[in-house]
């Protein structure tokens, strides 16, 4: 999802803000005299402006111009900048700035400005820095005249607007002097320009990144001599990668994921300079060359979610800087023993998800003492951890899910020492042994995240689990534990997230559920950092900070008795319940339709009986409800949410009348033959779609939906 929230951080990558400082610092003002135009000028453009943040107090027509907030002036009282970014302005930018005669640099980024970008600024024959960043300026950028004089502009950026039509590309050729451009995260379409390469020959940063740009990659910016980053990510282009690009051997960041890319990876061994190679979510094939040993700058290598395959080469080995290593998605196979990891001492991410990797984790694994994330799920390694994972002191991030795992009790053994671990992702291993219970297993002080789902682990749910006291989510679905829900379960006073489904529960549903302080609190759920990117349904979704992660409750497909308790309606914090294919009975009680942050309700295959609660309309926002295969009776309540739902929500109760589903009430009850049991279709995978229909664009995990997906 793009965003155009301004960060409070560098808005570009680090070389273009490196750039644009040294820019800032380097210019020197020009001189010419002040003039009443100028402030005029200035007036204007505070005029264009709905919501002024305040200026108004400062940009008096009775005071010194030179005095106002945001304004600087040369020497000579000429104004030589106009740096009012994150002022909270709205409104539109006057085209009467292009008056100020002397002006060098203009900063209006991080506001709320719309209409479009004034072409005085961009004809200017002083300004050398525009940035007006993460606004919302609209339409397309006009091409300048072709008989326009050279213009001076050395940094652009118009990153994170709203920008529409085709890029210009006869305009660059009079910005003799264009060092850096930023132009992404808006929707400028056509072909990736290629005039600046010849007409600039400083130019040393292009980035387009998040826009409609298509078509092949132009051989023509392999005259860009000078060029140090180009970014072209998350757009339509296809084809290879030409080979004139890989004699700018000046590159030192090459970022173009996320497009429809192929070929091989050959050429980019020329690129010698190379800290950063960015071609994840392509098309790309072959193997990497045994020569990528020679690209000794090389810090983040990002290859995942392409058609690479073979194995790892050893000289992989000699890229001694290397800090991230990202294959995820790939068909590489052999043994990663052939990479000897302890020659990369930097080495801070390794993501190997989903290929074919073979043999045992690697020894040299654990000399990566600067390790934060680490994910090798979705492999065909097997055998046990070793106890040297404890000397990677800053682990935070362990990802070993659906490997071959085994011995459960050993492995939390050792893990429990990792005293910097907060997100563990074990799922899918350890087949059919039991859960530990006793007390040997301790640590995980810091614990955010566990998971230990599709491991047909049998036992019940082990006491030391009530240890984690910082634990914020836990997945225990897909196994075969059974017990009662214990009592201590409520002294988990972050937990938010509680997916215990498909096992063989048995008893009531417990009232420590009904105690759950975050699932009662109105409080944002607290925040789970991952150290790798972790995404649902979309490999162009990702998050490292879901602050969109729902408060969940999930008792699905377990051997629940009794009635619903009526303390469920404690639960107003809750996000999403299933209490779907249990042996709950009774009716459905009253108390639930207090949960008015509900949007997911599955109560679907139990033995509920009763009407439904005409109160049920009133939750505004529930987008998926379910309570098929029951023995519900009466009326369907009318007039609110509960008609917004398909007649395919309330199958399986015969009793039911109403218009939802074509059966009018005081009619002969339904003929069952007529009616669309699901009792045989998961429920578990009923609720995991419902879900994702509706948080599917903001709510990702590294292994909640299950683990063969994501590991």
């Amino acid at each position: 999802m793009r965003s155009h929230h301004c960060p409070n951080s560098s808005r570009f990558p680090l070389p273009f803000l490196g750039l644009a400082l040294v820019l800032l610092i380097s210019l020197a003002p020009p001189t010419s005299s002040c003039t009443e135009q100028e402030k005029s000028s200035l007036l204007q453009l505070l005029a264009g402006f709905s919501q002024d943040g305040g200026l108004g107090a400062s940009w008096r027509n009775d005071t010194d111009f030179c005095t106002w907030e945001g304004i600087t002036c040369s020497p000579n009282r000429t104004v030589s900048d106009v740096l009012l970014a994150s002022r909270g302005l709205e409104g539109s930018i006057s085209q009467f700035i292009g008056n100020l005669t002397g002006l060098l640099r203009i900063n209006l980024s991080c506001n709320s400005l719309s209409g479009g970008l004034p072409l005085e600024l961009v004809s200017s024959s002083s300004i050398l820095v525009l940035d007006v960043s993460f606004n919302r300026l609209t339409g397309a950028l006009s091409e300048l005249p072709s008989l326009t004089p050279a213009r001076p502009l050395q940094v652009v950026n118009i990153s994170s607007n709203l920008f529409t039509g085709r890029f210009p590309s006869t305009t660059w050729e009079v910005m003799k002097s264009l060092v850096a451009l930023n132009a992404s995260n808006n929707s400028f379409t056509g072909q990736l320009p290629t005039t600046l390469c010849l007409s600039a020959p400083s130019f040393v940063v292009l980035e387009l990144s998040f826009n409609e740009f298509s078509g092949n990659i132009p051989p023509g910016l392999g005259n860009c001599s000078m060029l140090k980053l180009l970014g072209a990510g998350y757009n339509n282009l296809s084809g290879t990668l030409p080979d004139e690009v890989f004699k700018v051997t000046s590159l030192e960041h090459l970022s173009l994921p996320n497009n429809w890319l192929e070929g091989a990876l050959d050429g980019i061994i020329k690129l010698t300079n190379l800290v950063t190679l960015d071609l994840g979510g392509n098309k790309l094939s072959g193997n990497i060359p045994d020569s990528i040993g020679q690209l000794k700058s090389l810090e983040e290598l990002h290859l995942e979610q392409n058609h690479i395959s073979g194995e790892l080469p050893s000289a992989l080995s000699n890229c001694t800087h290397l800090t991230t290593i990202s294959l995820k998605g790939n068909q590489f196979h052999g043994e990663l023993t052939k990479v000897n990891f302890s020659n990369l001492p930097n080495l801070k991410k390794i993501d190997l998800l989903h290929n074919n990797f073979i043999g045992n984790i690697p020894e040299s694994l654990y000399s990566c003492s600067n390790l934060t994330a680490l994910r090798l799920s979705g492999n065909h390694l097997h055998g046990q951890l070793s106890e040297k994972i404890g000397n990677l002191k800053s682990l935070s991030f362990l990802s070993v899910a659906n490997l071959s795992l085994t011995n459960i009790t050993r492995t939390l053994q050792i893990l429990g020492r990792s005293r910097s671990l907060t997100n563990l992702f074990i799922g899918s291993n350890f087949l059919h042994e039991a859960i530990p219970e006793d007390d040997s297993i301790d640590g995980f002080e810091n614990l955010h995240v566990l998971s230990m789902s599709d491991c047909s682990l049998s036992g019940t749910i082990p006491g030391w689990l009530s240890k984690l006291t910082h634990l914020r989510m836990l997945f225990l679905q897909s196994n075969q534990l059974t017990g009662p829900i214990p009592e201590w379960t409520s002294s988990l006073n972050l937990l938010f997230y509680l997916d215990i489904s498909n096992n063989s529960f048995i008893g009531e549903i417990s009232t420590a559920l009904m105690e759950m302080p975050m699932l009662k609190s109105d409080r944002t759920a607290p925040k789970v950092f991952f150290e790798l990117p972790v995404y649902l349904f979309s490999p162009f979704i990702q998050y490292l900070k879901p602050g969109a992660f729902p408060k969940v409750l999930n008792l699905a497909i377990n051997n629940f008795t009794g009635a619903i308790p009526e303390e469920i309606g404690q639960l107003r914090a809750l996000v999403a319940l299933n209490l779907s294919s249990n042996k709950l009975s009774g009716e459905i009680p009253q108390e639930i339709c207090n949960l008015r942050n509900l949007q997911v309700l599955d109560l679907s295959v139990n033995h509920l009986t009763g009407i439904i609660p005409a109160a049920l309309n009133n939750l505004n926002i529930l987008s998926e409800f379910d309570i098929t295969n029951n023995d519900l009776e009466g009326p369907i309540p009318t007039g609110g949410q509960l008609s917004t739902f398909p007649d395919s929500s309330f199958d399986g109760n015969p009793k039911l009348c109403g218009p939802v589903i074509a059966n009018p009430c005081g009619s002969a009850v339904a003929d069952p033959e007529l009616t669309n049991s699901r009792e045989q279709i998961s429920t578990n995978a009923i609720f995991a779609i419902a879900f994702g229909a509706f948080f599917g664009v903001g709510v990702l995990y590294d292994q909640m939906v299950l683990t063969r997906y994501f590991g």
